[in-house]
C-alpha cells in the first residue's frame, strides 16, 4: 500500500482516553505496516457520516448505521461489526456504498453459551433468592426455596447456528434428557451432528424446561415468542434470551411471570436498550437481569477484537475477509476499485 489504511474505532470502546475493556487485539495492528488506526473522538448512538470520511475500515461497537451514515463514505471498503448481531446495520445502505459489512462469526459462541448455562443454573437453584434471604437474615425460610437439577430435563433451543450448537455440546455433561431445537434452516444432518433433534416451535415450547432463545433478529423473528408461544410452556419451565430484545414480546412475557404461568426467565436482551430507568421487570422474583452483557468477558473481547482486526488487514492486503454479511458487494464494481487500492 502507497498511503496508510486508516482504520477507526467507535468511540465507546475508550472513556476518557483509555480503553474499556483490557483486550480488543490491537497489537495486531499495531505490529502491521502501513495501518493508520485511531478511535472515533465523538459517541453518538448513529455513526455521523463525517466519521466515516475519508476512512478504509470501520470496527463498530454499539452505534447504529444507516443509510445517512454512509453518505460521505467515499473509500470507506469494510465494516467490522464488534460481534455476531447486525440488526442495527442498514445492510441494504453498505452494499448500495460498496462497503463490505462482516461479523465475528464464531468468536462468541463460546460466551453466550456458558452465559446461557450461568442462566439456566442460577435459574433452577433459585439463586438470587436464596442470596436475598441470607442477606435479610431469613435463614429459616430457606426450605421454601427448593431447586431443581438440570439432570433429565429437557432443552430446548431457538436458532441452531454456533452459539445454538456450541450449547448443546456444553450440556452434554449435566445427563439432561433431550437437547431439541426449532431453526428451519437448519438440515437434520447438521442437527445430528450437534445431537439435536429438530422439532417444531410449537413442540419445542410445549416439551422443553428451558427454552434459549439464540436466533437473530429480524423481519421473520421479531415477536416470533409471544402470548401463544409462552402459554405453550410449562408452568415449570424458564424462558432465556440471550440473543436480541424483540424476539420475545416483552409485555407478554411479563403477564406470563406475573400470573406464574412460567417458572421464571433470565434476560440479557430487552425490547428497549439502554434500560436507563426503572425495568417493567424489577419487581418480579422470578426474573434474572442482565444489561446485555452476561457473555462479557475478557476472553470474548480479545477474540472479538483479534478477529475483527485480522479481516480489516485482510482487506488492507487485498483480500476478502471472512464472516460477510452481504458477500454479493465483492462484485460490485465500485467495491473492487476499492479492493484494487487496497492490495
Amino acid at each position: 500500500m502507497s498511503a496508510p489504511f486508516i482504520v477507526r474505532h467507535t468511540a465507546d470502546f475508550q472513556a476518557d482516553g483509555k480503553l474499556v475493556y483490557e483486550d480488543v487485539g490491537l497489537d495486531l495492528l499495531e505490529s502491521a505496516s502501513g495501518i493508520d488506526y485511531a478511535f472515533l473522538e465523538t459517541f453518538s448512538t448513529e455513526v455521523e457520516a463525517s466519521s466515516l470520511n475519508g476512512i478504509d475500515a470501520l470496527i463498530c461497537l454499539s452505534p447504529r448505521i444507516s443509510d445517512q451514515s454512509l453518505a460521505q463514505a467515499d473509500r470507506l471498503g469494510l465494516i467490522a461489526r464488534f460481534g455476531v448481531g447486525y440488526d442495527s446495520v442498514d445492510v441494504d445502505a453498505c452494499t448500495s456504498a460498496g462497503v463490505l459489512l462482516t461479523i465475528t462469526t464464531g468468536a462468541v459462541d463460546y460466551s453466550v453459551a456458558e452465559s446461557t448455562v450461568t442462566f439456566m443454573l442460577a435459574l433452577s437453584h433459585n439463586l438470587t433468592i436464596k442470596d436475598r434471604i441470607t442477606r435479610e437474615g431469613r435463614w429459616d425460610e430457606r426450605s421454601g426455596y427448593m431447586g431443581s437439577e438440570l439432570r433429565d430435563r429437557t432443552l430446548g433451543i431457538v436458532g441452531l447456528g454456533g452459539i445454538g450448537a456450541r450449547l448443546a455440546r456444553m450440556v452434554d455433561s449435566f445427563g439432561m434428557a433431550e437437547v431439541i431445537a426449532f431453526d428451519p434452516y437448519v438440515s437434520p444432518e447438521r442437527a445430528t451432528k450437534a445431537g439435536v433433534r429438530l422439532v417444531s416451535l410449537e413442540e419445542l415450547m410445549t416439551q422443553s424446561d428451558f427454552v434459549s432463545v439464540n436466533c437473530p433478529l429480524n423481519e421473520e423473528t421479531k415477536n416470533l415468542i409471544g402470548a401463544e408461544e409462552l402459554g405453550q410452556m410449562k408452568s415449570t419451565a424458564y424462558l432465556i434470551n440471550t440473543a436480541r430484545g424483540g424476539i420475545v414480546n416483552e409485555q407478554a412475557l411479563i403477564d406470563a411471570l406475573r400470573h406464574n404461568r412460567i417458572a421464571g426467565a433470565g434476560l440479557d436482551c430487552h425490547e428497549n436498550e439502554p434500560v436507563v430507568e426503572r425495568h417493567p421487570m424489577e419487581d418480579l422474583d422470578n426474573v434474572i437481569l442482565s444489561p446485555h452483557a452476561i457473555a462479557w468477558t475478557n476472553e470474548l473481547f480479545r477474540d472479538i477484537g483479534r478477529q475483527t482486526c485480522r479481516q480489516v488487514l485482510e482487506l488492507a492486503n487485498g483480500r476478502i475477509p471472512e464472516g460477510a454479511v452481504n458477500p454479493e458487494v465483492v462484485e460490485a464494481q465500485s467495491f473492487r476499485q476499492k479492493l484494487e487500492r487496497y492490495g
